[in-house]
């Protein structure tokens, strides 16, 4: 597996940013978009689960990379607790339940694979390597 130097390059990342553009689409409809407590919820839960991975990217660590791996996971389901909610409130149709619920089971296995990928790596505890410092041109 190659490293990213960037959370920007994970897949899981990208897909769960494919989900919240998902999930804002569907939410804009009328009745779902009335729906405020259901409608923010999970526009936060698929927002969540995507910056959790970011978050746990930029920490620098495998150890708390993991960690923010498992909190977007959470997230991540929450997101396909809230889907059953919207079908039975009739705010989505059974066709974009179902596509919908499978983005979000694919991207929980992804993110399970890729924790055990982790869990499972060799090697020093950073995720990716530093950088290097920040040039003296850019300070005030």
């Amino acid at each position: 597996m190659a490293t990213a130097q960037k959370f920007e390059e994970l897949s899981v990342w990208q897909e769960a940013r494919q989900l919240v553009v998902a999930i804002y689409a569907v939410s804009k409809t009328r009745a779902f978009n009335q729906d405020f407590g259901l409608r923010d919820q999970i526009r936060r839960a698929a927002v969540s689960t995507m910056s959790d991975i970011a978050e746990g990217f930029e920490r620098g660590t495998r150890k708390e990379f993991v960690h923010f791996l498992n909190i977007a996971k959470g997230s991540n389901g929450q997101v396909c607790s809230q889907l059953f909610v919207a079908l039975d409130q009739k705010y989505i149709s059974e066709k974009e339940f179902t596509a919908l619920s499978e983005a979000v089971v694919l991207l929980s296995r992804r993110l399970s694979a890729f924790i055990r990928y982790l869990d499972e790596f060799a090697g020093n505890s950073r995720v990716r390597k530093p950088t290097g410092r920040i040039s003296a041109n850019l300070q005030p």
